[in-house]
This record gives structure tokens, C-alpha cells and sequence, in this order.
């Protein structure tokens, strides 16, 4: 495939998943009485770790989708709507590989380190613009 036609599946992909985030967390979040807690966010984590572990389970077992499809709901529209589910998605694959090694190192690298990163961007962005 044309890499060019690609990157459009991609993004059209990733246009119809940040458009499903939004739509999804805000409404999760809107009908919730959890005021302080981002109940939207994990909403929209937790199904886009279902829908990425269903889709696979289809392409690995019963060849479902072509390239192409397979680029639009799982790189682009998955992608957008949650990374998450890809980190889950990858963790799982190296479980199944017996790098369970790796697949802690994975997790406790991209969420312990992850929040430390969002701290020192906020502290760096408040030093920056005092």
C-alpha cells in the first residue's frame, strides 16, 4: 500500500477515535456522580483496551481485515480514541512471549515514570512562565 494512502487511512482513522474520546469521556463523565474523579477517561481506557484485544483476537485467529482496515481501526481510530489500549495491547503480547520481564518494566515504566514526566512538564512550564 502506498504510504501516502496509508498515513490518510491513519488519520481518518484517528479523526473518527478523538472525535469517539471526546464524545465517549464526556458523557461517561456527565452522568457520573464521581465530580472529582476522571471516570470519562478510564471509560474510554477500559473500552478501548476491550475493543483492541477483541479486534486482534479477530485479525490473529480468524485473518479478519485487510491492511488497510486493520491501519484505520487499529492504529488511527484506537490510537486516537486511547493509547492505553495499545500499552495494554503490547504488554499482553510480550505476557504471551513469556517477557514478563519486560512486559513489568513496560508497565511500571509507562505509568510510574509517565506521571513523574507530567510532573516535571508542569514544573518546567512553571518555571518557564513565571
Amino acid at each position: 500500500m502506498d504510504s501516502v494512502i496509508r498515513l490518510c487511512i491513519i488519520g481518518a482513522g484517528g479523526f473518527v477515535g478523538a472525535i469517539g474520546r471526546y464524545l465517549v469521556s464526556g458523557w461517561v463523565q456527565n452522568r457520573s456522580d464521581l465530580l472529582l474523579f476522571p471516570i470519562g477517561t478510564m471509560a474510554v481506557n477500559l473500552i478501548g483496551c476491550f475493543c483492541i484485544g477483541f479486534l486482534t483476537m479477530l485479525v490473529e485467529t480468524r485473518s479478519f481485515f485487510s491492511v488497510e482496515i486493520r491501519s484505520f481501526l487499529l492504529i488511527g481510530m484506537l490510537g486516537a480514541f486511547t493509547t492505553f489500549s495499545t500499552f495494554g495491547n503490547e504488554t499482553l503480547m510480550l505476557m504471551r512471549e513469556g517477557r514478563f520481564d519486560l512486559a513489568a518494566f513496560n508497565s511500571v515504566v509507562q505509568v510510574v515514570i509517565g506521571v513523574a514526566m507530567v510532573w516535571m512538564g508542569r514544573a518546567a512550564a512553571g518555571i518557564i512562565w513565571r
